[in-house]
């Protein structure tokens, strides 16, 4: 059993794929923070456009993705519009996928 840090949520966050740019949530740069306590994760994220209309489903993946690790209880997702994403805050990996390294 993998111990529920901030490396094992952000791995499963890697699983989160959104279809639009078929990127993961984490190398796309839209994960802005994680918070763990006594098996309750709470993320904070944005999307990459304010009329996202892939909105509750990257939001479910991303409650679904967390709730499959074990010893997770309770999962918190909240969007947020500040600071706006932008193609910076993409990791070097998300830029290579999309063609921007």
């Amino acid at each position: 059993m993998k111990p529920l840090d901030e490396t094992t949520v952000l791995d499963a966050l890697r699983q989160v794929v959104d279809p639009e740019l078929n990127c993961n949530l984490v190398d796309l740069g839209l994960v802005y923070s994680t918070e763990i306590r006594d098996g309750h994760v709470r993320v904070v994220m944005t999307l990459t456009t304010a009329g996202c209309p892939m909105h509750e489903s990257l939001v479910e993946g991303v409650r679904t993705a967390l709730r499959a690790l074990d010893g997770v209880r309770e999962v918190t997702v909240e969007v947020v519009w500040d600071p706006p994403w932008s193609p910076a805050m993409m990791t070097p990996e998300g830029r290579a996928r999309l063609g921007l390294a």
